[in-house]
C-alpha cells in the first residue's frame, strides 16, 4: 500500500527556485491543485478555519519566494472564493423576515466561524471553474490578437514571453506583419523568441537593447509580457522594459501589456523588492582575463519598475483595460481584508 503524498507546498517552492518550474501558467495550475488538496483533505470545520489554513500558506510562500507573487495571488483569490460561497450558502440556508435580514443576517454573514452544510462541495465546484479559467487564459488572450494587430504593422517586443509568443502567432494566421525582438541582454532570451516566431513564418528581426530607441520611430505598437502588475497599474517586469516604455512614449507608440489576472497584485511599489540581482557571471564571466573581476563590483538587476502612465492598455482574457481600471479588477479578485496578510 503506497503512502499518501503530504500536502506540502515546499516541493513547488523547490521547483521554482531551481528553475524547473518557470512558466507562470504552470505555477498557477500547480498552486490551484495544491489548494484543492487543502480544501479536500485537511481537517477544517468552518470557513474561518479553512481561511486560516490558506493564510498560513500565503505567509510561508511569501517568506520563501519574496520575488514571486503568482501563488500568493491565487491563494488570495481562493480566500475571496471561500467568502463568496459562504455568503451565498448562508443566504440560501436562512429564511428570515426583511427586518431580520437587515440586522442579524448581515452580522452573521461576516462571521465565518459558523458551520455551513455543503460549503466544501460548493468551494470545490467553484475552484473547478477557476481551474478551467487558468487553463484557457493564454488561449483567450491570444484570441484577441486580431483586434489589436493589423496587416503591415511593425510590432516591437522585449525578450521572451510565452503569452506574447502565442498572441503574435495567433495574429499571424490572418495578418501579415513584422516583429522586432529586443534580445534582452545578458540573458539573450529574445533570440529563442525570435527563432520561434520565424519558424512560424513571421518576419522577425532581432536587435540589441541599445538599438531600441533608434528603431522605435518605425514601430506601430509595443507588446510585452509582465512579471506582475501592482495595485496602481505599474509593472514589475524584466530589466530593460522601462527603457522600451520611455522610448515608446517619446514617439507616441502605444504600449500593450499582456497579463493573466493572477499576476495582478493588491500591493504597491513599497511592498515589492526591486533590488534583486542575477549572477554577474552573465555580464562579466569569471574566466575574464586579468584580475579585473576581483576589483570590479558588477550589478545585474532582474526587474524594472514601469509606472502606469507609460502603459496604454492591459489585455487580459476578459479584454482590454486601461491602467486606471486595475483597481476595479483587484476589487473583483481579492477581498480588502486579504491585501496585507
Amino acid at each position: 500500500m503506497s503512502e499518501a503524498v503530504p500536502i506540502d507546498f515546499s516541493y513547488i517552492i523547490d521547483e521554482i527556485r531551481s528553475g524547473t518550474l518557470s512558466q507562470s501558467n504552470e505555477v498557477a495550475l500547480k498552486t490551484e491543485e495544491f489548494v484543492e488538496r487543502i480544501i479536500a483533505e485537511k481537517d477544517w470545520k468552518n470557513a474561518q478555519e479553512l481561511m486560516n489554513l490558506i493564510k498560513a500558506e500565503i505567509k510561508l510562500i511569501s517568506e520563501a519566494l519574496p520575488l514571486h507573487t503568482i501563488s500568493t495571488n491565487i491563494l488570495r483569490h481562493v480566500l475571496n472564493i471561500i467568502r463568496e460561497e459562504y455568503d451565498i450558502g448562508f443566504k440560501s440556508h436562512v429564511e428570515q423576515s426583511l427586518h431580520q435580514m437587515m440586522t442579524s443576517d448581515s452580522d452573521a454573514m461576516g462571521d465565518y466561524s459558523k458551520m455551513l452544510d455543503g460549503l466544501k462541495t460548493s468551494i470545490i465546484d467553484h475552484l473547478s471553474e477557476y481551474k478551467t479559467e487558468l487553463e484557457t487564459s493564454i488561449d483567450n488572450i491570444a484570441a484577441q490578437a486580431t483586434d489589436h494587430i493589423y496587416t503591415n504593422e511593425i510590432i516591437l517586443t522585449f525578450g521572451q514571453s510565452n503569452t506574447v509568443e502565442q498572441f503574435l502567432k495567433a495574429a499571424s494566421r490572418t495578418h501579415s506583419f513584422q516583429v522586432i525582438v529586443a534580445e534582452n541582454a545578458p540573458s539573450y532570451n529574445g533570440h529563442s523568441m525570435a527563432v520561434s516566431l520565424a519558424n512560424h513564418n513571421i518576419q522577425t528581426t532581432v536587435i540589441s537593447d541599445t538599438a531600441i530607441f533608434s528603431v522605435m520611430s518605425r514601430v506601430n505598437k509595443v507588446i510585452i509580457g509582465v512579471h506582475s502588475v501592482m495595485a496602481n497599474g505599474a509593472l514589475k517586469t524584466a530589466c530593460g522594459v522601462h527603457a522600451v516604455a520611455l522610448a515608446a512614449k517619446h514617439y507616441s507608440v502605444p504600449v500593450m501589456v499582456l497579463t493573466h489576472l493572477y499576476k495582478l497584485s493588491p500591493t504597491y511599489v513599497s511592498s515589492y523588492s526591486f533590488d534583486a540581482c542575477s549572477s554577474p557571471a552573465s555580464v562579466l564571466p569569471y574566466s575574464f582575463a586579468g584580475d579585473i573581476v576581483s576589483r570590479t563590483n558588477i550589478i545585474n538587476p532582474m526587474f524594472d519598475y514601469v509606472p502606469p502612465e507609460l502603459v496604454t492598455l492591459f489585455i487580459t482574457y476578459q479584454g482590454g483595460n486601461a491602467p486606471s481600471y486595475i483597481y476595479r479588477l483587484l476589487s473583483e479578485l481579492y477581498h480588502p481584508d486579504d491585501h496585507e496578510l
